[in-house]
């Protein structure tokens, strides 16, 4: 036997169906104003969860990037400085062909020598050099300066440490040179203060002096055996380049997957979080619809006031 449908039950079924239908329209104009699926977690707890983990997966993504140009910078900056550090090699190099020809009088070759100090002055300040006020060829002592005004660079050891860029999971990249690397290790003969781990007779800073000494002298042989020594020296600062070039290669590759990752990770993160627009807007539309078609199907129920008062 069937219970009795009273006015109440009728009223209190048709107030649920409406408040049913209104949070339904409330919660698709949420997502219409905000453009996203995912408001709270309770809109879709499994998303939630992916839509957390692409999230973390893009911070640290931007992360190896901004490692990536950091790293990019120092290489870039090195390459340009061992450029000049070339450039200023040939320069003493016809120099030194110049004044070992013997056909110059001695006034030619003081020139010749003042010319040659000028651009051991110059390597001095390369070998200075610094990216955002750090010393780029002292190792891990980027805040000293690697070649002291009063010192003499011919006996400079500078610091070995590197400098390594974490560029992606388990990736480390070196970004730095040591100075005794590009412009050499003390010679033989040279007194240093710091323990050498090597000799070397093509330290540009010695040869400069040898070159400067000989022509001043008037020594045109002893110029003419120099050159052996600047041509060791100027392939060493070569195959540094070479080392530089090759580590900017690998880091292109690298920057390029990293922002093929990143796209790929927000393109999850769209179809996770974002909401799709034009779903939305008919689902919205439809509801409307049922939302208006329940008010005045209550109105025909119940006391029109009432509807009237909850519309």
């Amino acid at each position: 036997m069937l219970g009795r449908v009273t006015q109440g039950t009728i009223t209190a079924q048709l107030l649920r169906n409406i408040n049913s239908n209104l949070n339904q329209s409330s919660g698709l104009s949420e997502k219409l104003s905000t453009g996203r699926n995912i408001n709270r977690p309770s809109d879709d707890p499994v998303g939630i969860t992916y839509a957390l983990r692409y999230r973390s997966d893009l911070s640290v993504n931007e992360a190896y990037q901004t490692n990536v140009d950091a790293a990019s910078s120092w290489l870039d900056f090195n390459d340009t400085m061992l450029s000049q550090v070339n450039d200023v090699l040939k320069r003493v190099k016809d120099l030194s062909v110049q004044g070992s020809n013997g056909t110059n009088p001695q006034v030619a070759l003081d020139n010749i020598a003042d010319e040659v100090d000028q651009l051991k002055a110059q390597l001095k300040d390369i070998a200075n050099s610094q990216l955002k006020g750090k010393y780029v060829f002292n190792g891990q002592y980027t805040d000293t300066k690697p070649y002291a005004d009063n010192a003499d660079a011919a006996s400079v050891v500078t610091d070995a440490g590197k400098l390594d860029y974490i560029v992606n999971a388990g990736i480390q990249l070196t970004v730095n040179l040591s100075g005794s690397d590009v412009f050499g290790y003390p010679p033989n003969s040279a007194s240093s203060t710091v323990s050498s781990p090597q000799y070397e007779d093509d330290n540009v800073f010695n040869v400069l002096d040898q070159i400067s000494a000989k022509l001043r002298a008037g020594d045109q042989a002893g110029v003419s055996a120099q050159l052996g020594l600047l041509d060791s020296r100027m392939d060493k600062v070569l195959t540094a380049q070479a080392q530089v070039g090759a580590r900017v290669n690998r880091l292109d590759l690298l920057q390029n997957r990293l922002q093929d990752l990143n796209v790929n990770l927000q393109d999850l993160q769209s179809k996770t979080e974002d909401a799709d627009m034009e779903d939305l807007l008919i689902k919205a539309k439809v509801n409307e619809s049922v939302y208006q078609a329940s008010l005045s199907v209550g109105a025909k129920i119940i006391k029109p006031s009432l509807v009237d008062f909850l519309g």
